[in-house]
């Protein structure tokens, strides 16, 4: 069953950092392009970074850029996020996401095949 499990959310100050983790299970990791979103409350869910197969390619909103830095572990199954300078708006739950893709060096938040169940981020002192 293929499965994609977040963690490394919590609490933490402004100006602070964190960083997630995104375990898979189930598939190939090394197939798949990747992805992390976040929803805040009582907004729409936005992409935040994605990362290509072969994790040379990164790419990240404009609101993260600088200060979040995505990677991969394709050996450990695993993808990471990690947030620096944390502010307040980036409190939200996070998720990972995946899409199997033949392009080795593309990286795109679009149509993700297989989600987590997310981790809630929260910045506040």
């Amino acid at each position: 069953q293929l499965q994609l499990v977040e963690s490394g959310g919590g609490l933490v100050q402004p100006g602070g950092s964190l960083r997630l983790s995104c375990a898979a299970s189930g598939f190939t990791l090394k197939d798949y392009r990747l992805s992390w979103f976040r929803q805040a409350p009582g907004k729409e869910r936005e992409g935040v970074s994605c990362i290509s197969r072969d994790g040379s390619i990164t790419a990240y909103a404009d609101s993260v850029k600088g200060r979040f830095t995505m990677s991969r572990d394709n050996a450990r199954h695993t993808v990471y996020l990690q947030m620096d300078s944390l502010k307040a708006e980036d409190t939200a739950v996070y998720y990972c996401a995946a899409r199997l893709t033949s392009l080795v060096n593309h990286c795109s938040t679009d149509g993700m095949d297989y989600w987590g169940e997310g981790t809630l981020v929260t910045v506040s002192s």
